[in-house]
């Protein structure tokens, strides 16, 4: 805007005129508009086109205000005696201009209302009058109309007072010539410019006079779409309708020069119009969104994808440049900016980052000014076995009841992998010998117990526990170290180290002297190993100690000659307690041992399936 014809309001953007527009001076405007984000360094710019629209203000506008011609008696009707012409700076309909006669004191003249050639309707040889006076008046064809006057003089030669006789010879023309073009054959029009936009104007000449040598204008072909508006007696050359290069960038119009004789003449002319680009395509991408993997642990420099717009515009404004706009993940991609070709600028890790997400690729053309267009770039990173399974822990221990049922889950196992797919399968297995008491599940890492456990016979169980995945290339694997503690059940009776017990007591033994000790011990472990003793029934002489297993004398003896059966309880400290018992037989010296059972055949009988321990 050099003129500084137009304001912008720098908020809200709306563009205002500061001066008068004239069309006749200037129809185009193309202004460049920029907005800038705050004060930062982020600007975009557009273009904004201003077609100024004609009205009509422009008269038409005579060469002179006043004329003068002669005319005889001699002149037959229908002679031209001359023509008017006048201009007027408007265009289209507004710029049309027609002819008349506004006022005449005779009826011997006429004017055509398209030319401007004013004809002897009559001869003026009976006419007294000298002299005559016309208004021809010139009127546009807008809405209002503009008029202009020039005041034609016309001076009748013919002398009644004189006895003499003038004779005029006039040459009458003939149309013998044809019209010929004088204008270029080639013209040029930028494609975005409005309806009515004058393109050219033809011009032909005709050397002929009169109705022979004036010259309309048609065309003959290449208009089938109606583009174009060509006005038959100017010879100028409008657009009808919108153009578009892309579309359709060259027309040839056949152009016809008619003269008005009779017969007319005519020539033609090819007119060949170039549209010429202007920067109104924006470019397309092929896709909307780029899919694409790549390999982890690749060296900087691999190829991940090719990414390609078209744009329909020429020459500059069609020559695209790409780039990647800053984003996350951005900075380790590189694009050429000529090709579109996307490569790594760092070696990508799937276990950081499994998805590349590029929302802004930008392709720019270099018109001026730009435009610009974007799509997005959907990265996955696809794995390699690069990790080792990992548990939780570097040892596991347990502890297990040793009355668990074969089957029983006693321990679950889990190692990560972060690796994907079957590079981060994980399977598990055991290795070391178990002694057939533990097995694994390959899936879940469930150790079960394979068979019935026993402390008493192994207290501990160290084994190691392997977590493989499943890669069908090189695969990987972690060991652990298990240790399962079996703890201790009340599953065993005290058992009498001696049962029967024979104890010989000498008569003069004294009171609270030991006369016997029982002895018993249980397998299990602490309470459930613990054993006590105690007498099954009252008894007066003798007595024992629960932790010793004593028999000690508590009166003295009074005979030489007893025998004594004392039934004897082992009890352990479990819960519920476990219990045996034994017979103890005290005797003098004198006396001889007896024992005997009861029966001489026990018989009994037992339901299958019975419980360990049953009675």
């Amino acid at each position: 805007d050099p003129h500084g014809i137009f304001s912008i309001d720098p908020q809200f953007g709306i563009i205002r005129t500061k001066k008068q527009l004239d069309y006749e001076t200037q129809s185009v405007v193309v202004l460049t508009v920029q907005s800038q984000l705050g004060n930062s360094s982020v600007y975009s710019s557009t273009q904004v086109n201003i077609s100024v629209i004609d009205v009509n203000d422009n008269p038409p506008v005579f060469l002179t205000k006043s004329d003068k011609v002669t005319i005889s008696h001699t002149q037959p009707p229908g002679t031209a005696v001359y023509i008017a012409h006048a201009e007027d700076k408007d265009s289209g309909l507004n710029g049309a201009i027609k002819y008349s006669i506004a006022s005449k004191q005779s009826s011997a003249f006429s004017i055509d209302p398209s030319l401007g050639v004013v004809n002897l309707s009559r001869t003026v040889f009976a006419d007294k009058q000298q002299e005559y006076t016309l208004h021809i008046e010139a009127e546009d064809c807008g809405s209002p109309p503009l008029t202009s006057l020039l005041i034609l003089t016309a001076i009748n030669l013919t002398d009644r007072r004189l006895d003499s006789l003038t004779v005029k010879i006039v040459i009458l023309d003939t149309n013998d010539n044809s019209p010929s073009f004088t204008s270029s054959p080639l013209s040029y029009v930028m494609e975005d410019v409005e309806v009515g936009f004058l393109v050219y104007r033809i011009i032909a000449k005709d050397p002929d006079e009169g109705r022979n040598g004036q010259v309309t204008y048609h065309i003959l072909s290449g208009n089938e779409n109606k583009a174009f508006v060509l006005d038959k007696i100017t010879g100028l050359l409008t657009t009808a309708q919108l153009l578009d290069r892309e579309i359709q960038e060259r027309y040839s119009l056949t152009v016809m020069a008619l003269d008005d004789g009779s017969p007319a003449l005519s020539a033609t002319q090819v007119l060949t119009i170039l549209v010429l680009d202007v920067n109104d395509e924006t470019p397309v991408f092929v896709k909307q969104l780029y899919e694409t993997a790549v390999h982890e642990n690749r060296d900087p420099g691999e190829f991940v994808v090719k990414v390609e717009a078209v744009d329909r515009d020429a020459g500059l404004n069609s020559l695209l440049r790409y780039e990647i706009l800053p984003g996350t993940g951005s900075e380790k991609f590189r694009m050429n900016s000529d090709s579109g070709e996307v490569i790594t600028t760092a070696s990508l890790d799937r276990e950081t980052q499994d998805i590349f997400s590029i929302k802004v690729i930008e392709c720019r053309d270099q018109g001026s000014p730009s435009r610009s267009s974007t799509t997005q770039l959907y990265l996955t990173v696809l794995d390699e076995n690069d990790h080792n399974p990992l548990f939780a822990k570097t040892q596991y221990q347990i502890s297990v009841r040793e009355d668990l049922e074969e089957g029983s889950a006693i321990l679950d196992l889990f190692a990560s992998d972060e690796d994907d797919g079957l590079n981060g399968e994980v399977t598990y297995s055991l290795i070391d010998d178990t002694f057939g008491a533990f097995a694994i599940d390959s899936i879940t890492g469930s150790i079960v117990t394979t068979k019935a456990l026993d402390r008493e016979t192994k207290s501990q169980y160290t084994f190691r526990a392997v977590a493989s995945d499943s890669s069908t290339h090189l695969p990987r694997s972690t060991t652990v170290r298990v240790v399962v503690h079996v703890d201790d059940v009340n599953d065993n009776d005290p058992i009498f180290f001696q049962n029967p017990i024979r104890a010989f007591v000498p008569t003069e033994t004294t009171v609270n002297e030991t006369v016997a000790t029982v002895r018993a011990e249980d397998v299990d472990l602490g309470p459930n190993g613990a054993v006590v003793f105690s007498l099954m029934s009252a008894e007066t002489v003798f007595q024992m100690d629960v932790k010793t297993g004593d028999i000690f004398l508590q009166e003295p003896l009074t005979s030489k000659d007893i025998t004594t059966q004392l039934l004897v309880m082992a009890s352990d400290q479990g819960i519920p307690p476990r219990t045996a018992t034994a017979m103890v037989v005290i005797f003098t010296e004198e006396q001889e041992e007896e024992i005997s059972f009861s029966q001489s055949l026990y018989e009994a009988s037992v339901p299958e399936n019975s419980a360990a321990g049953g009675h």
